[in-house]
């Protein structure tokens, strides 16, 4: 698939990091994994991972935490178990 904002490059397997921010929450996730284009960076997440990175959010927004800076593998084994 071509990158639909650049149309120059075919995505490729990757990761990114996805900021959240929700009034004064700020979390980051990084090394999500994702389909990323080599020459923008435009990065697309597939719909397992958008969810469990919503979901997460979603909990940390609960639990009252303010800022945070996580790693995707640490929330997969967190939501898993």
């Amino acid at each position: 698939m071509n990158c639909i904002i650049c149309r120059q490059a075919e995505i490729i397997d990757g990761f990114t990091s996805i900021p959240f921010e929700r009034d004064e929450m700020k979390l980051i996730v990084n090394a999500v994994p994702a389909h990323v284009c080599p020459s923008c960076g435009e990065a697309y997440l597939d719909e397992k991972v958008s969810i469990k990175l919503l979901q997460f959010a979603e909990e940390m927004s609960n639990m009252g935490v303010i800022e945070g800076i996580h790693e995707y593998s640490e929330i997969v084994d967190e939501i898993d178990s």
